[in-house]
């Protein structure tokens, strides 16, 4: 099986290639909790996806291979390893403290975005588009 997959993966990266299949997922929506007592509404539910595994071991191996070439900033806190809100946090708060203790104004504005566009009247936004681009 190794060999059929060494083989596949070095035809895809030659030929410059990944077929559309590796990038299909199967979305699976699990609840978040246990309560039957109300009626289930789609904030109720986190969607997992599944994806080809054939499709994972290529990433897998590219990542193993491309990985001395990957580089992100280092104010980049989301989706790295041992990284997260607590990080983002910090480097904002010190970032407020360097300058307030210098005399300096800060501005921050915040936006919670997770359901933003799940409350978006699609249709007006496509008419706001096609609007924008011909007028």
């Amino acid at each position: 099986m190794i060999s059929i997959l060494k083989i596949l993966f070095n035809v895809l990266i030659t030929i410059n290639y990944v077929p559309d299949a590796f990038g299909i997922g199967l979305i699976i929506p699990i609840p978040k909790n246990d309560s039957n007592c109300k009626v289930l509404t789609s904030d109720d539910f986190r969607g997992i996806t599944i994806s080809p595994i054939i499709s994972k071991v290529f990433e897998y191996c590219l990542l193993l291979i491309m990985n001395e070439y990957f580089e992100t900033s280092d104010l980049q806190f989301g989706f790295k390893k041992d990284l997260g809100c607590t990080h983002a946090i910090y480097t904002v708060r010190s970032t407020v403290d360097y300058f307030t203790l210098n005399n300096s104004t800060v501005n921050l504005c915040a936006i919670d975005i997770c359901a933003a566009f799940d409350k978006t009247n699609n249709h007006a936004l496509l008419l706001k588009q096609i609007i924008t681009r011909y007028f």
